[in-house]
């Protein structure tokens, strides 16, 4: 196998893993959960529960969907990286790297998906 199709092996698994692993831990609940999530989710710029609600699923679902898929790959990060730094920085500036080491390694993981592209495994070259 050579090198150029390993690497796209590499990104297809750093991206579909990561996405999935977003979309299953956070993701998932909210939507299944949405009265629940709306009594507990923290709402740091005064949007309104059911607004930030939403911008964390479009976030944490529709993003994850869309990088799988090798669509808007580098697009979709941008909402992820947004919502993961909120919580970090805004919402849980209080945690240690212990704390936050799940948030922390998805920005490392989202971070490295924007910066290096989806690869060539992708449904759509033109757009992703």
């Amino acid at each position: 196998m050579n090198e150029s199709k390993t690497q796209d092996i590499g990104l297809l698994f750093l991206r579909g893993s990561g996405a999935l692993f977003l979309l299953w831990v956070h993701g998932l609940p909210k939507v299944l959960n949405y009265s629940e999530q709306l009594k507990v989710i923290e709402d740091p710029f005064h949007l309104g529960a059911h607004v930030t609600l939403l911008l964390a699923i479009f976030a944490e679902v529709l993003c994850p969907l869309l990088i799988v898929a090798g669509v808007l790959v580098r697009l979709a990060c941008l909402p992820i990286l947004a919502v993961l730094l909120i919580a970090m920085l805004v919402v849980h500036p209080e945690w240690t790297l212990f704390e936050g080491q799940f948030g922390w390694l998805l920005l490392i993981i989202f971070t490295s998906v924007l910066i290096a592209g989806p690869g060539r495994l992708v449904l759509n070259q033109r757009f992703s």
